[in-house]
């Protein structure tokens, strides 16, 4: 089967030296196997996300090497423009008796970002009656959740490894829409993953314990799902993961000190393709990439480049 990798950035701020890793590690992946590229703008937070980040984080994959061969600048793979995929696979679900309105409050959804580890117990808005939520929807617009089953799932992360999740015990029902009409991440990423075509998801580790969620979704949409490698995070010297809110690293201060050849030089020193971190090019990494070769905890980023 063709292979068929992504793109899928958040323009919520500048790239830091973090997404640049998971995106090489993307990229090589499906170029080391002949495969494609498709880069999808995920600007669901329409307050946080700006267009002028999309457009420099495009530039800056450019300068990097890093290509693609659908989206990017193409409406069509931009998620602000993608609402009626999302609602029509909302419907089939709620069509199934597996959606319902929440009216739990913002902070206990912010406790559920998909980074976040944190179990939050079922949400309570699940034993409502129609009459009930119906009264609650007067005076408060809900967010909606699905409804999951008590099932384990266990899948193979091909650099992780075997990774199991009692989706009733250590998730519980997951939001798929937030109050404000935006979709949630966990069932616009599914629905574009399917209807792009992507074959092969590489993003961070911390974002593992999503992916049984997003299994179930797959299966409950009668969606094939893609294979799966989620890759260390890097860490500043602290133990903290880098962060676009702590501007560490960004594609601002990177380009200013380094090459491109520099840069993938670092990188692919950090993901074990190579002893040292001489400057090379994409393209002459992904002649010998090797996903055996890559770390699978995370790597502390040396203090000279925080410097």
């Amino acid at each position: 089967m063709p292979v068929k990798g992504r793109f899928a950035p958040s323009p919520s701020g500048r790239m830091h030296l973090g997404n640049l890793f998971s995106f090489l590690l993307a990229w090589l992946s499906a170029r080391s196997r002949g495969g494609s590229m498709v880069l999808r703008i995920e600007d669901l937070d329409l307050v946080r996300c700006q267009p002028a980040y999309a457009w420099q984080l495009m530039e800056d994959l450019e300068w990097l090497g890093l290509d693609w061969d659908e989206g990017g600048d193409s409406a069509a793979s931009w998620q602000s423009n993608r609402g009626n995929l999302y609602a029509s696979s909302f419907d089939r679900l709620t069509a199934r008796g597996l959606t319902y309105p929440c009216f739990c409050s913002r902070i206990q959804r912010l406790n559920e970002a998909p980074h976040i580890h944190e179990v939050s117990p079922s949400c309570p808005c699940a034993l409502l009656t129609a009459e009930e939520a119906a009264e609650k929807a007067k005076e408060k617009v809900p967010s909606y959740r699905v409804r999951v089953p008590h099932k384990v799932i266990t899948f193979t992360d091909w650099l992780q490894g075997n990774y199991t999740q009692d989706l009733w015990t250590d998730c519980g029902d997951f939001p798929i829409k937030r109050s404000d009409g935006a979709w949630a991440y966990q069932l616009a990423v599914v629905v574009d993953d399917a209807a792009m075509g992507v074959t092969q998801v590489v993003r961070g580790r911390d974002l593992l314990s999503s992916t049984p969620r997003q299994l179930w979704l797959y299966e409950a949409l009668g969606l094939t799902a893609p294979e799966f490698y989620h890759v260390p995070l890097l860490l500043a010297p602290d133990g903290r993961r880098l962060a676009k809110r702590d501007a560490d690293l960004d594609m601002g201060v990177l380009r200013q000190r380094y090459t491109p050849q520099e840069l993938t030089g670092i990188l692919a020193k950090m993901a074990g393709q190579r002893e040292t971190a001489a400057p090379v090019t994409a393209q002459e990494l992904a002649g010998d990439f090797n996903w055996s070769k890559v770390p699978r905890e995370d790597i502390p980023v040396e203090p000279a480049l925080l410097a």
